[in-house]
């Protein structure tokens, strides 16, 4: 049994209310919806006490977009209800991981809804199995957010520490890659919905990093070392082995952590910073060959949201060079039009900019201005629909792909309550 929509926490209206007593009126219409369809249309309590989280529109819950959807909660998960709702939330995306490391996104029940069956042997309960390396770090994230930012620990369990020991044991096959591990064909669909070379991907060398075989668009890398999502998980994996033993026990998993994540950054170092204009910045992929690609993409983890992940400061040299190069003409996914400018991605048509990545340049912002004029363009993008959608053309917000994307609705939600020192 399936009880969809959750009751808002108190602790979330109390800071609603604090939120509208801050901003403007429409503004905190926007995000008072983001919050009511959150917790009435996207979070689903399962039979087995966990919540099922649907990224809008799709009625799939996919890892990293959940993680994102529910992290603005943790400003008020010093309350125990919204920190069991998070735990929750963690817990469903516990489950997937023991179930299948390699998938994405995933279904309610064991039912085979799918977006396509890629696989012979695919479980029912996938969705959609592109392996993609953010979102075994999502998972991870949100579960030392918890703790951090609440002291909340009832969901390092059991099957927790099995959780990390499958994503361990990934992160270190795929350091490796051995092309046979993982293929990945999709037939008579674009080019970037499957892999290249004959659905193995590009070829790499050792790195230290680890191989992903799509971004967090679902599109497929051009070279195998996405250096966002292996700049996020070196992150992550530091913090798992720098939890306190009464908190997180196992020692073996903490040293294989370390391990990883020391050898992500060194491979970061030697192979993911290259030249650009006489600075330094970061390649958005590279494949240790001597081959890199300068972009960044509105989906998180990107470039531009290093700040976001913990990875660097708001004000990290190589990190401000990287974002002038984002924010610019240079970028090929940069757009610039008559009513919107911002990050747009190969996933979605030529000069439609994404609401996300216009409140991630706010959040990651610490211009009180730019930060304005963030939160301005987001006002001017949902054209009267009050819900943030996909990608919206740069010149006309009538134009626009996904009518409810609520992984959108909760980053500008995060950008408000920053504007207002709420986060």
């Amino acid at each position: 049994m399936h009880v969809t929509g959750l009751q808002i926490p108190l602790a979330i209206t109390k800071s609603l209310q604090i939120l509208e007593s801050k901003v403007s009126e429409a503004r905190y219409k926007l995000a008072e919806g983001a919050i009511e369809r959150l917790f009435s249309s996207t979070l689903t309590r399962a039979a087995d006490g966990s919540i099922f989280v649907i990224t809008g529109d799709i009625p799939a819950m996919w890892l990293r977009d959940s993680t994102w959807q529910v992290r603005p909660l943790l400003a008020a998960a010093n309350d125990l209800e919204v920190a069991e709702i998070i735990a929750d939330v963690l817990k469903r995306q516990i489950e997937y991981v023991l179930l299948d490391p390699y998938a994405n996104a995933f279904n309610p029940e064991a039912d085979g809804n799918c977006w396509h069956k890629d696989f012979p042997d695919q479980s029912p309960w996938v969705f959609e199995r592109k392996f993609e390396l953010d979102s075994l770090a999502a998972v991870l994230d949100l579960s030392l957010r918890l703790y951090f930012e609440s002291g909340y620990r009832a969901h390092f369990s059991k099957r927790y520490s099995e959780a990390v020991k499958v994503i361990l044991d990934l992160l270190e096959r795929e350091q490796e890659h051995d092309p046979g591990t993982y293929r990945f064909v999709r037939e008579n669909v674009r080019e970037f919905d499957y892999l290249s070379h004959d659905g193995f991907g590009s070829p790499v060398a050792r790195t230290g990093m680890v191989w992903s075989g799509f971004r967090p668009s679902d599109d497929a890398c051009k070279f195998g070392y996405l250096i966002p999502a292996n700049a996020h998980m070196a992150k992550v994996l530091e913090q798992l082995a720098e939890l306190p033993n009464e908190v997180f026990s196992d020692q073996a998993s903490k040293d294989r952590a370390l391990k990883i994540s020391g050898e992500i950054k060194t491979g970061i170092e030697k192979f993911g910073l290259v030249e650009f204009e006489g600075k330094q910045i970061f390649a958005y992929e590279c494949d240790g060959l001597g081959n890199y690609l300068l972009q960044d993409d509105a989906n998180i983890p990107s470039l531009l949201s290093l700040p976001y992940l913990g990875v660097c400061s708001e004000l990290d040299p190589i990190y401000l060079n990287t974002r002038e190069f984002i924010l610019s003409s240079s970028n090929p996914y940069f757009y610039s039009g008559e009513v919107l400018t911002g990050l747009g991605s190969q996933h979605t048509p030529e000069n439609q900019v994404w609401p996300l990545g216009i409140a991630m340049q706010g959040i990651t912002s610490t211009s009180e201005r730019e930060i304005e004029e963030c939160l301005k363009l987001l006002e001017l993008s949902h054209a009267g629909t009050n819900q943030m959608h996909e990608s919206v053309g740069m010149d006309n917000p009538r134009i626009f792909t996904r009518e409810w994307f609520s992984w959108a609705d909760m980053t500008f939600y995060h950008l408000l309550l920053k504007s207002v020192n709420l986060i």
